[in-house]
């Protein structure tokens, strides 16, 4: 897959959720890339999607604020998030390190409006 790395491939991943990005992203030099480039089964690149597609549902966008519940459904997220990189990483097993890269978003806005 190729990114912004001087060697312009990249063999080390990341899942992690953000509004309007695929969940996969180089490692190395944080370049999104695309998921339809990520040689996984079909049903986890949708499992992903889906996921990916939640990102922020603890937040009130209109209000720019945290959702009561907020926490909860971040850590929820981080959950999922996490059990889709152990998927991710048995289909991938050999040819891509893989870590997962948690939302902390939720703690951030609790200390924003405090």
């Amino acid at each position: 897959m190729e990114c912004f790395c001087e060697q312009k491939e990249t063999y080390e991943l990341k899942v992690e959720g953000d509004v309007g990005a695929d969940p996969i992203w180089c490692n190395q030099c944080g370049c999104n890339l695309d998921i339809e480039d990520i040689p996984i089964s079909n049903t986890l690149t949708n499992e992903l999607i889906e996921w990916v597609n939640r990102y922020g549902e603890w937040i009130d966008w209109d209000e720019d604020k945290l959702l009561p519940n907020g926490i909860e459904l971040e850590e929820e997220h981080n959950k999922q998030g996490l059990t889709l990189t152990g998927k991710t990483k048995k289909e991938l097993e050999g040819k891509y390190r893989i870590k997962f890269s948690p939302s902390t978003m939720a703690r951030m806005y609790a200390h924003k409006n405090h």
